[in-house]
């Protein structure tokens, strides 16, 4: 099977983010475990992947949730192909299963910019500081919640007015920041400064004891904040990163400009948030028009 070479290569070669490893590794786990009953069976038997994918959509995973697996599996099958472990790709005889596209979950940039100009929200601490920059570095910049994770304090241009962002597969990127995100972030490491915490991380979003964070942490901080704004059930990071494509693009940026700045790999990743803004259109159209 040879799992550890695959996936030494996946870390060294593809440069994929440790979330990415896991999902790989929970994928393929999940597969010869499911096979293991078919001892006298080439694992790279077409019937067999078949016969997984028939068993989770039974078990009713999601479409998208199987195409991940799927894809994980092709990763693996070209992997062991280019080695010459194997002689035939089984994944050339697989079908994905078809996804319906959902739209982006977004929130209007006017009640963002009401949820973090309201100074009763936020309370006067190194917490309630650190709280608002998270939200305002996730709807400011509309970078991944992984990206956020990794910013240091060095990572901040204040000659240039912005943010060196380290994304998927370790590709930089720079996006500019705005003169109150700024602020907010020069404010946020004086009073995180003062805090005298033992270890001195340079990682800019910490715990209130001075430790690096973590995803838990930025999921609450997200779902706390957004309550005050909308009653929708999914407030996560990622909604925010969604607002803040949906906003620029509202406002006329290009698309293209919205790629780069999102960290996309192709324009088809970013595509997704023109269908927001036609449904907008339709909105206005139905309540504005006279025959609509």
């Amino acid at each position: 099977m040879h799992l550890d070479r695959f996936y030494t290569y996946l870390q060294h070669e593809k440069r994929f983010s440790n979330n990415t490893l896991i999902a790989y590794k929970t994928d393929l786990l999940q597969f010869f475990d499911f096979i293991k009953t078919e001892a006298d069976t080439s694992f790279s038997q077409p019937f067999l992947i078949r016969n997984w994918i028939v068993y989770l959509m039974d078990n009713q995973t999601e479409a998208r949730s199987v195409n991940r697996k799927i894809s994980s599996l092709k990763t693996y099958f070209r992997f062991l192909i280019r080695e010459k472990l194997i002689d035939s790709n089984p994944m050339d005889k697989i079908q994905s299963p078809k996804v319906a596209k959902k739209l982006p979950v977004t929130i209007q940039d006017d009640k963002v910019n009401l949820l973090l100009d309201n100074e009763e929200v936020f309370e006067n601490s190194f917490a309630g500081l650190r709280d608002k920059l998270v939200i305002e570095m996730l709807f400011g910049t509309g970078v991944r919640l992984s990206e956020l994770l990794t910013i240091t304090e060095n990572s901040v241009n204040w000659y240039e007015n912005s943010i060196k962002i380290l994304g998927k597969r370790s590709k930089e990127r720079i996006i500019p920041l705005n003169k109150e995100l700024l602020l907010l972030i020069k404010a946020y490491l004086e009073i995180k400064k003062i805090q005298n915490f033992n270890n001195n991380s340079l990682i800019l979003i910490v715990t209130d004891t001075g430790n690096n964070s973590y995803p838990k942490l930025i999921y609450r901080i997200v779902q706390r904040y957004l309550r005050y704004i909308t009653t929708q059930n999914k407030r996560s990071p990622h909604v925010l990163r969604h607002s803040f494509a949906t906003a620029l693009l509202n406002n006329g940026a290009d698309l293209n400009a919205i790629k780069e700045l999102l960290g996309h790999a192709n324009l088809g990743a970013t595509q997704i948030y023109t269908h927001n803004s036609v449904e907008r259109l339709k909105l206005i159209y139905k309540q504005a028009h006279p025959k609509a």
